[in-house]
């Protein structure tokens, strides 16, 4: 399954290079997405979606990802943040946002990164609640701190997701904030190399009041788990689109460069298509939910594919990749390429976890002939 965008994205679509290099068009990203429904695929029925599964979301974003990765960042954070809507015990707080979230109204920004790293043992939360009981006996917190890097903080509107440590020793949880919420601050964009127009900036928090009704989880350590194979299977959808365009680039060049790397391409395009395959399995199973090893693994491969996809592209285009004029597009996805190792979490980091699982299993083999020799 190779998708194309619908009709109604393609104008914005067009415009790849001005989103890439600016934030003059970061406005009309999110509405333009609701417009095309784009945000309702693998969304059941039930909840305003057009149904189908999270495989289908995953192509839907790497179609758009073939045209900008800019525009498909932005379409993965807000689909990241429609699914921890629907993956909340909160129907109420489902019910307020989910349809302004689907329709493009208003964006949702995914802070959960750090909640991802957090998870997995590679980083503190950098939220902090404070209890304060109010007399009614209802909960209330007050949070402090910052999340240094969010995409999709559209400064319309935005609904921000965030891991929150508690200060009384309880149970981290996972909160909604409202962009106009007093306490929260957003920074100017950061000063990226590119992706400018994907409104990616960091938020500080400070006494900001939270209520029972602004969680999505109360305990984040239970929760993660069931959402993470969703936020990073169709964050791979970023490498899956980008491949497929710099391979098609590629394959569309002439000279004697065609027949050279003739080879090349076809392990290229074998491996994709595997690794695709594998990871829509392993999410229409459930596997990745109990087993995220394969996850890492199919995140990491999907990376280094993308990378060798815009490798191939610039040794088919030969000098013309370096001409500003040519209409290649090659230059840009370069400047995509290498954002892919560094999205949250990063090839490194993911690595990391690997080789932390890998030496735990290795120590707990070795210690079996221990136990049994001392029975």
């Amino acid at each position: 399954m190779n998708p194309t965008p619908p009709e109604a994205l393609r104008p914005l679509l067009a415009q790849a290079d001005v989103l890439d290099h600016d934030a003059s068009l970061a406005a009309q990203v999110v509405p333009a997405l609701g417009r095309s429904g784009v945000l309702r695929v693998g969304v059941p029925r039930e909840h305003g979606g057009d149904g189908g599964t999270t495989g289908d979301a995953l192509e839907t974003i790497a179609s758009v990802a073939a045209h900008s990765l800019t525009a498909a960042f932005v379409f993965w954070g807000q689909r990241a943040s429609i699914e921890y809507l629907l993956q909340s015990p909160n129907a109420a707080l489902r019910a307020l946002w989910l349809p302004r979230l689907l329709a493009g109204e208003v964006a949702g920004a995914t802070g959960l990164s750090n909640a991802m790293k957090f998870l997995s043992g590679l980083e503190a939360l950098q939220v902090q609640a404070t209890p304060e009981p109010r007399p009614s006996g209802a909960a209330l917190h007050r949070l402090d701190g910052q999340v240094p890097w969010a995409t999709n903080l559209r400064p319309q509107g935005f609904l921000l997701a965030v891991a929150v440590e508690r200060r009384d020793g309880g149970p981290a949880f996972i909160a909604a904030l409202p962009s106009d919420r007093a306490g929260l601050q957003r920074s100017d964009d950061l000063d990226l190399i590119a992706l400018r127009g994907s409104n990616t900036a960091s938020v500080r928090l400070t006494r900001l009041t939270l209520g029972e009704a602004d969680l999505i989880a109360s305990d984040a350590r239970a929760w993660l788990p069931a959402v993470r194979p969703a936020f990073l299977a169709l964050q791979c959808g970023l490498s899956v689109g980008l491949a497929r365009a710099s391979l098609a680039a590629a394959r569309a060049q002439g000279g004697p460069a065609r027949s050279v790397l003739r080879e090349p391409l076809a392990r290229v395009e074998h491996g994709l298509a595997e690794a695709v395959a594998g990871l829509k399995q392993g999410l229409q199973t459930g596997q990745f939910a109990a087993q995220p090893v394969p996850l890492f693994e199919h995140r990491i491969a999907l990376a280094h594919l993308a990378l060798a996809a815009v490798q191939l592209e610039l040794q088919a285009s030969g000098g013309r990749a370096y001409h500003r004029d040519a209409p290649l597009g090659f230059a840009r996805r370069w400047r995509e390429a290498a954002f892919l190792p560094i999205v949250t979490p990063s090839l490194t980091q993911l690595q990391a976890e690997l080789d932390k699982r890998a030496a735990a299993l290795a120590r707990d083999r070795a210690a079996v002939p221990a136990e049994i020799s001392g029975a």
